[in-house]
């Protein structure tokens, strides 16, 4: 699944207009969930084959701070509201994510009024008396991820919104929690749904240690993302070319995790140039920054997501105090047909871009070389992937439910040689941008040509 997917990430409780200060009163609104209806036509013709929902589980204001895993947000709906959503996304052909917060709760968590009240809890408590809050926010109660019952509660939740349909999970905070923690949960998990996807958030850290060691298909590329806003900003492109190369070594790292462990999904990956915790790229950049981080995005290896309104161009930056994130998770029209028409053009950029990634999909496992860089101007090079190899077993999955063997689907076995990467068997495309001047050209071997700006 991983090597097709293309994301479109939501922030359900900002898009839906919920209400999420400390002190918010019920204004009666029900079935929110249901309004996102309206835009799934509205992602599945963008090109996205897929939803990456953020927290959707009872929560006392952000999301983030969980009291109830098993029942939907009520400022969001009911589970009846969100399994009708779930059903409406399986008609079109998209999968879910569901963003997990496993390593803390809110602290009006029932686990947490019982860890303070001295029964059994899995919830952490500080010598003060008080519960472990989480890197100092005084609403999260860090869980105890060597209590047996922290395990349980992780994966029961996860097995049950997967009897519902969803495809698997976004890990908040990936990188808080033990590798050996997500490889016991993952592993269990795995048991009863062997397809289940993993995507890890880490910010910084070892991406191949939490994907070779978490059993996770999946990670977040926040180094890649810095990078690619920084470097168009600062019109440096030996930042991006560094970047580039270090991608390079972990796709390459990944792509060997996979074939070493002999993954169900080859692990990438999450590439990205906006989520619900970074300012807008268009704020950050301009138009045209934002259209040229785009291409980068699409045309290099990893899986893509974008964050609701990137591809209209929205703005946004974070603030201050209670509503620092006010504006990055601001409210969505009901339906896409009350959008403005001044970002029409982003949303078409996006669809070429999608296009060109959909007529390429080796991209997304492919090999990636900076050929040339000045400060203004850098080229590189992807080339399509030509190893070939089977699965046996996954790592994590029983054996009665072995993914079967598999030619590497990217090379047909009569073209080329193994590991022979400029054989006749690999594709290529090749990238031209200068940041200075505005513009893009991505050439490909069959002969399309793509551009954005006044291309040389």
């Amino acid at each position: 699944m991983n090597e097709h997917a293309i994301w479109w990430h939501i922030y359900p409780l900002g898009a839906l207009g919920a209400p999420i200060r400390p002190d918010w009163h019920d204004d009666g609104t029900t079935g929110r969930l249901r309004r996102l209806s309206h835009w799934l036509d509205y992602v599945r013709d963008l090109g996205c084959n897929g939803l990456l929902f953020g927290p959707l589980f009872a929560s006392t204001t952000h999301g983030y701070d969980t009291t109830d895993h098993f029942h939907v947000d009520p400022r969001l709906g009911t589970n009846e509201d969100l399994e009708w959503l779930l059903a409406q996304c399986r008609e079109r052909g998209l999968h879910v994510l569901f963003d997990g917060v496993f390593n803390h709760v809110g602290v009006e968590h029932p686990l947490t009024k019982a860890a303070l009240a001295g029964e059994p809890s899995p919830v952490l408590v500080a010598p003060d008396g008080y519960p472990q809050h989480w890197e100092g926010h005084l609403d999260l109660a860090e869980l105890d991820h060597s209590n047996p019952a922290t395990e349980d509660l992780v994966v029961n939740t996860m097995e049950y919104w997967l009897e519902r349909g969803i495809s698997g999970w976004r890990l908040d905070v990936a990188y808080a929690v033990p590798n050996e923690f997500w490889r016991r949960v993952t592993d269990r998990v795995r048991q009863r749904f062997p397809q289940a996807f993993f995507l890890g958030e880490i910010i910084h850290g070892d991406y191949l240690s939490l994907i070779a060691d978490g059993h996770l298909d999946s990670v977040t590329q926040y180094e890649l993302w810095k990078a690619i806003w920084s470097s168009l900003s600062d019109v440096n492109m030996w930042e991006l070319a560094h970047a580039l190369e270090r991608h390079a070594d972990f796709t390459e790292g990944a792509y060997q995790i996979g074939q070493r462990d002999h993954r169900y999904y080859p692990p990438l990956l999450n590439t990205f140039i906006g989520n619900h915790d970074v300012d807008r790229i268009a704020s950050t950049l301009t138009d045209t920054g934002a259209a040229l981080a785009t291409a980068i995005v699409f045309s290099v290896p990893g899986m893509p997501s974008i964050y609701q309104g990137d591809e209209q161009a929205f703005r946004g930056v974070k603030g201050d105090g209670v509503a620092t994130d006010d504006q990055i998770r601001a409210p969505l029209p009901d339906s896409p047909a009350e959008l403005s028409p001044a970002g029409a053009w982003m949303y078409r950029h996006y669809q070429a871009l999608i296009g060109v990634r959909r007529r390429h999909p080796w991209i997304a496992n492919a090999h990636i070389e900076v050929t040339s860089k000045t400060n203004e101007r850098i080229s590189y090079r992807v080339t399509q992937r030509c190893e070939t190899g089977t699965s046996g077993t996954p790592a994590g999955y029983p054996a009665e439910r072995d993914a079967p063997d598999r030619q590497d689907s990217n090379c047909p076995p009569e073209l080329g040689n193994p590991g022979n990467h400029d054989s006749d068997c690999a594709q290529w495309l090749t990238v031209d941008l200068d940041a200075a001047a505005g513009w893009i050209r991505i050439s490909c071997s069959d002969s399309e040509v793509w551009t954005f700006g006044d291309v040389e």
